[in-house]
Protein backbone atom coordinates (compact mmCIF):
# COMPACT_ATOMS: atom_id res chain seq x y z
CA UNK A 1 0.00 0.00 0.00
CA UNK A 2 2.61 2.30 0.77
CA UNK A 3 4.74 1.37 -2.07
CA UNK A 4 1.19 2.26 -3.97
CA UNK A 5 1.05 5.67 -2.63
CA UNK A 6 4.68 7.02 -3.37
CA UNK A 7 4.59 5.70 -6.61
CA UNK A 8 1.46 8.19 -7.26
CA UNK A 9 2.56 10.63 -5.49
CA UNK A 10 5.99 11.39 -7.33
CA UNK A 11 4.53 9.33 -10.75
CA UNK A 12 3.56 12.27 -12.55
CA UNK A 13 6.99 14.00 -11.62
CA UNK A 14 8.78 11.13 -13.69
CA UNK A 15 11.04 10.51 -10.39
CA UNK A 16 12.34 7.20 -10.06
CA UNK A 17 12.09 5.22 -6.77
CA UNK A 18 13.83 2.09 -4.95
CA UNK A 19 13.30 -0.11 -2.30
CA UNK A 20 16.05 -0.54 -0.24
CA UNK A 21 17.21 -4.02 1.36
CA UNK A 22 17.20 -3.71 4.88
CA UNK A 23 15.25 -5.78 7.24
CA UNK A 24 11.72 -3.84 8.31
CA UNK A 25 13.08 -1.28 6.32
CA UNK A 26 11.49 0.64 3.46
CA UNK A 27 12.75 3.76 1.48
CA UNK A 28 12.14 5.56 -1.94
CA UNK A 29 14.74 8.04 -3.59
CA UNK A 30 12.49 10.38 -5.17
CA UNK A 31 14.91 13.04 -6.69
CA UNK A 32 14.03 16.04 -4.63
CA UNK A 33 11.54 15.39 -2.74
CA UNK A 34 11.31 14.50 0.67
CA UNK A 35 13.06 10.77 1.39
CA UNK A 36 10.49 8.28 2.50
CA UNK A 37 11.42 5.81 5.02
CA UNK A 38 8.89 3.01 6.04
CA UNK A 39 10.03 1.95 9.40
CA UNK A 40 7.97 -0.79 11.86
CA UNK A 41 10.51 -0.82 14.78
CA UNK A 42 9.55 1.60 18.00
CA UNK A 43 13.06 1.78 18.69
CA UNK A 44 14.81 2.60 15.66
CA UNK A 45 17.44 5.80 16.78
CA UNK A 46 16.08 7.87 13.97
CA UNK A 47 12.95 8.03 15.59
CA UNK A 48 14.35 9.78 18.74
CA UNK A 49 12.91 13.14 17.75
CA UNK A 50 9.26 11.69 18.76
CA UNK A 51 9.91 9.34 21.22
CA UNK A 52 8.20 9.78 24.60
CA UNK A 53 6.46 13.11 24.18
CA UNK A 54 3.86 13.20 27.17
CA UNK A 55 7.39 13.25 29.47
CA UNK A 56 7.34 17.06 29.59
CA UNK A 57 11.33 17.66 31.32
CA UNK A 58 12.44 15.17 28.81
CA UNK A 59 11.05 16.90 26.17
CA UNK A 60 12.72 20.45 27.38
CA UNK A 61 15.64 18.72 27.67
CA UNK A 62 15.88 17.49 24.06
CA UNK A 63 14.62 20.38 22.47
CA UNK A 64 17.40 22.41 24.22
CA UNK A 65 20.01 20.01 23.74
CA UNK A 66 19.58 20.07 19.90
CA UNK A 67 17.81 23.26 19.13
CA UNK A 68 14.31 21.99 17.76
CA UNK A 69 10.86 22.08 18.50
CA UNK A 70 8.04 19.43 16.96
CA UNK A 71 4.94 20.45 14.99
CA UNK A 72 1.78 18.01 15.37
CA UNK A 73 -0.92 17.75 12.73
CA UNK A 74 -1.18 18.55 9.10
CA UNK A 75 -2.34 21.91 9.23
CA UNK A 76 0.67 23.16 11.99
CA UNK A 77 3.08 21.29 10.19
CA UNK A 78 2.71 22.75 6.96
CA UNK A 79 2.42 26.48 8.57
CA UNK A 80 6.17 25.71 9.80
CA UNK A 81 7.55 25.15 6.68
CA UNK A 82 5.87 27.88 5.63
CA UNK A 83 6.87 30.16 8.20
CA UNK A 84 10.92 29.18 7.30
CA UNK A 85 11.61 26.62 10.30
CA UNK A 86 13.76 23.68 8.37
CA UNK A 87 12.50 20.35 9.16
CA UNK A 88 15.01 17.73 10.11
CA UNK A 89 13.07 15.13 9.63
CA UNK A 90 8.63 14.22 9.35
CA UNK A 91 6.73 10.79 11.10
CA UNK A 92 3.33 10.18 9.25
CA UNK A 93 0.92 7.76 8.84
CA UNK A 94 0.92 6.39 4.95
CA UNK A 95 -2.96 8.41 4.81
CA UNK A 96 -1.85 11.78 5.52
CA UNK A 97 1.44 11.65 2.89
CA UNK A 98 -1.03 12.96 -0.02
CA UNK A 99 -2.32 15.75 2.04
CA UNK A 100 1.19 17.12 2.76
CA UNK A 101 2.52 15.89 -0.83
CA UNK A 102 3.66 19.81 -1.70
CA UNK A 103 5.33 19.81 1.65
CA UNK A 104 7.42 17.58 1.20
CA UNK A 105 8.55 17.92 -2.52
CA UNK A 106 9.95 21.09 -0.71
CA UNK A 107 11.95 19.45 1.85
CA UNK A 108 15.49 17.40 1.79
CA UNK A 109 14.44 16.11 5.29
CA UNK A 110 13.47 11.95 5.51
CA UNK A 111 9.92 11.39 6.24
CA UNK A 112 9.39 8.24 8.68
CA UNK A 113 6.37 6.23 7.35
CA UNK A 114 4.83 4.75 10.21
CA UNK A 115 1.66 2.67 11.16
CA UNK A 116 -0.54 4.70 13.68
CA UNK A 117 -0.19 2.52 16.00
CA UNK A 118 3.43 2.45 15.70
CA UNK A 119 3.11 6.57 16.03
CA UNK A 120 1.39 5.71 19.25
CA UNK A 121 3.81 3.61 20.89
CA UNK A 122 6.63 5.91 20.04
CA UNK A 123 5.31 9.06 20.85
CA UNK A 124 3.46 7.71 23.70
CA UNK A 125 0.38 9.33 22.76
CA UNK A 126 -2.61 8.94 20.55
CA UNK A 127 -1.22 11.19 17.58
CA UNK A 128 -4.98 11.63 16.15
CA UNK A 129 -3.69 13.90 13.40
CA UNK A 130 -1.63 11.93 12.28
CA UNK A 131 1.35 14.21 11.39
CA UNK A 132 4.67 14.68 12.98
CA UNK A 133 7.46 17.05 12.19
CA UNK A 134 10.35 18.03 14.10
CA UNK A 135 12.09 21.27 13.17
CA UNK A 136 15.52 23.57 13.64
CA UNK A 137 14.63 26.43 15.66
CA UNK A 138 15.56 30.22 14.58
CA UNK A 139 17.34 32.25 17.03
CA UNK A 140 14.66 34.53 18.64
CA UNK A 141 14.71 38.86 18.36
CA UNK A 142 15.59 40.97 20.67
CA UNK A 143 12.92 42.72 22.33
CA UNK A 144 13.41 45.73 21.11
CA UNK A 145 13.02 44.58 17.41
CA UNK A 146 9.89 43.15 17.48
CA UNK A 147 7.79 46.24 19.67
CA UNK A 148 9.86 48.50 17.03
CA UNK A 149 6.91 50.22 14.98
CA UNK A 150 3.93 47.92 16.69
CA UNK A 151 0.73 49.58 18.72
CA UNK A 152 -0.51 46.80 19.99
CA UNK A 153 1.79 44.11 22.10
CA UNK A 154 0.78 41.60 25.01
CA UNK A 155 3.58 41.34 27.89
CA UNK A 156 3.36 38.10 29.23
CA UNK A 157 4.33 37.40 32.87
CA UNK A 158 5.60 33.82 34.70
CA UNK A 159 2.77 32.00 32.43
CA UNK A 160 3.51 28.75 32.64
CA UNK A 161 1.17 26.36 31.14
CA UNK A 162 2.01 25.51 27.44
CA UNK A 163 -1.95 25.64 26.89
CA UNK A 164 -2.02 29.11 27.81
CA UNK A 165 0.66 30.40 25.81
CA UNK A 166 -0.66 28.80 23.02
CA UNK A 167 -4.25 29.83 23.03
CA UNK A 168 -2.81 33.36 24.06
CA UNK A 169 -0.86 33.26 20.68
CA UNK A 170 -3.62 32.03 18.72
CA UNK A 171 -6.15 35.26 19.90
CA UNK A 172 -3.12 37.97 19.57
CA UNK A 173 -2.48 36.74 16.16
CA UNK A 174 -6.32 36.74 15.89
CA UNK A 175 -7.07 40.07 17.01
CA UNK A 176 -4.64 42.27 15.70
CA UNK A 177 -1.57 42.36 18.05
CA UNK A 178 2.17 42.60 17.02
CA UNK A 179 4.05 41.01 19.24
CA UNK A 180 4.63 39.41 22.33
CA UNK A 181 7.14 39.59 24.95
CA UNK A 182 8.07 36.86 27.17
CA UNK A 183 9.38 36.81 31.02
CA UNK A 184 12.43 34.69 31.28
CA UNK A 185 10.52 32.16 33.07
CA UNK A 186 7.41 32.15 30.71
CA UNK A 187 6.37 28.73 29.09
CA UNK A 188 8.01 27.84 25.62
CA UNK A 189 5.99 28.99 22.93
CA UNK A 190 7.36 26.07 20.76
CA UNK A 191 6.71 23.29 22.90
CA UNK A 192 4.59 20.78 21.18
CA UNK A 193 1.26 21.37 22.95
CA UNK A 194 2.09 25.47 22.61
CA UNK A 195 2.52 24.95 19.10
CA UNK A 196 -0.62 22.58 18.50
CA UNK A 197 -3.21 24.76 20.47
CA UNK A 198 -2.02 28.17 18.54
CA UNK A 199 -2.38 26.26 15.22
CA UNK A 200 0.59 27.38 14.18
CA UNK A 201 0.00 31.32 15.03
CA UNK A 202 3.59 31.27 16.92
CA UNK A 203 5.02 30.90 13.81
CA UNK A 204 3.71 34.28 12.57
CA UNK A 205 3.41 36.05 15.79
CA UNK A 206 6.59 37.78 16.68
CA UNK A 207 7.97 36.86 20.29
CA UNK A 208 11.04 37.51 22.21
CA UNK A 209 12.21 37.13 25.55
CA UNK A 210 13.02 39.96 28.14
CA UNK A 211 16.03 40.25 28.88
CA UNK A 212 15.12 40.39 32.64
CA UNK A 213 12.42 40.56 34.64
CA UNK A 214 12.68 43.25 37.66
CA UNK A 215 13.23 45.88 34.73
CA UNK A 216 11.45 44.77 32.25
CA UNK A 217 8.34 47.50 31.69
CA UNK A 218 11.31 50.18 31.04
CA UNK A 219 11.98 49.37 27.27
CA UNK A 220 8.54 49.63 27.04
CA UNK A 221 7.80 52.76 28.68
CA UNK A 222 11.04 54.37 26.65
CA UNK A 223 9.69 52.95 23.20
CA UNK A 224 6.25 54.96 23.73
CA UNK A 225 3.85 52.25 25.29
CA UNK A 226 1.42 52.88 27.99
CA UNK A 227 1.65 49.65 30.11
CA UNK A 228 -1.61 48.47 31.71
CA UNK A 229 -1.59 46.02 33.66
CA UNK A 230 -5.01 43.67 33.72
CA UNK A 231 -5.77 43.00 37.59
CA UNK A 232 -9.11 43.01 39.79
CA UNK A 233 -6.83 45.63 42.71
CA UNK A 234 -9.50 47.99 43.09
CA UNK A 235 -8.07 51.38 41.82
CA UNK A 236 -8.45 49.32 38.56
CA UNK A 237 -10.50 50.95 36.00
CA UNK A 238 -12.61 49.06 32.93
CA UNK A 239 -10.71 48.14 30.22
CA UNK A 240 -12.26 50.19 27.57
CA UNK A 241 -11.99 53.05 29.61
CA UNK A 242 -7.97 52.31 29.83
CA UNK A 243 -7.48 51.98 26.20
CA UNK A 244 -9.15 54.62 24.88
CA UNK A 245 -7.58 57.15 22.75
CA UNK A 246 -4.44 55.61 23.11
CA UNK A 247 -1.90 54.84 20.18
CA UNK A 248 0.91 52.11 21.42
CA UNK A 249 -0.66 49.40 24.03
CA UNK A 250 1.52 47.28 25.94
CA UNK A 251 -1.28 44.49 27.76
CA UNK A 252 0.35 42.54 31.16
CA UNK A 253 -1.00 39.68 31.85
CA UNK A 254 0.32 37.77 34.99
CA UNK A 255 1.00 33.85 35.59
CA UNK A 256 -1.94 31.62 36.66
CA UNK A 257 -3.33 31.56 39.76
CA UNK A 258 -1.17 34.53 41.45
CA UNK A 259 -1.37 37.27 38.69
CA UNK A 260 0.79 40.10 38.08
CA UNK A 261 3.56 40.53 40.55
CA UNK A 262 3.20 43.15 42.72
CA UNK A 263 6.28 44.79 41.40
CA UNK A 264 4.69 44.91 37.64
CA UNK A 265 1.23 46.15 38.87
CA UNK A 266 2.96 48.74 41.03
CA UNK A 267 5.08 50.07 37.88
CA UNK A 268 2.58 49.85 35.39
CA UNK A 269 0.66 53.03 34.09
CA UNK A 270 -2.82 52.16 34.65
CA UNK A 271 -4.56 49.14 36.09
CA UNK A 272 -7.33 48.11 34.51
CA UNK A 273 -9.97 45.29 34.45
CA UNK A 274 -12.49 43.26 32.96
CA UNK A 275 -15.92 43.72 34.52
CA UNK A 276 -16.76 40.39 35.68
CA UNK A 277 -20.31 38.75 36.63
CA UNK A 278 -22.19 36.59 39.19
CA UNK A 279 -19.75 36.59 41.61
CA UNK A 280 -16.88 35.92 39.31
CA UNK A 281 -13.64 37.82 40.08
CA UNK A 282 -11.36 37.03 36.90
CA UNK A 283 -11.00 34.87 33.74
CA UNK A 284 -8.40 32.22 32.93
CA UNK A 285 -4.86 34.19 31.72
CA UNK A 286 -5.84 32.56 27.86
CA UNK A 287 -9.88 33.84 28.13
CA UNK A 288 -9.05 37.22 29.72
CA UNK A 289 -6.05 38.01 26.74
CA UNK A 290 -8.57 37.10 24.16
CA UNK A 291 -11.11 39.32 25.73
CA UNK A 292 -8.51 42.50 26.51
CA UNK A 293 -6.97 42.26 22.85
CA UNK A 294 -10.65 42.55 21.40
CA UNK A 295 -11.33 45.47 23.44
CA UNK A 296 -7.85 47.31 22.59
CA UNK A 297 -8.14 46.49 18.89
CA UNK A 298 -11.38 48.81 18.73
CA UNK A 299 -9.84 51.64 20.69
Amino acid sequence: MLATLVGRRVGHQGARWARKNEPHVHSWDVGVVAELIEVADASDPRLADYRDLRDVELRKHLEAEHGLFLAEGEKVVRRAVEAGFRARSFLMAPRWLEGLDDVLERSDAPCYVVSESLAEKVTGFHVHRGALASLERMPLPTAASVIAGARTVVVLEDVVDHTNVGAIFRSAAALGVDAVLLSPRCADPLYRRSVKVAMGAVFSMPYARMGEWYDGLAELSRAGFTTIALTPADDAVEIEEAVKGLDRVALLMGSEGPGLSRRWIEAADVRALIPMAAGIDSLNVAAATAVACYVTARR
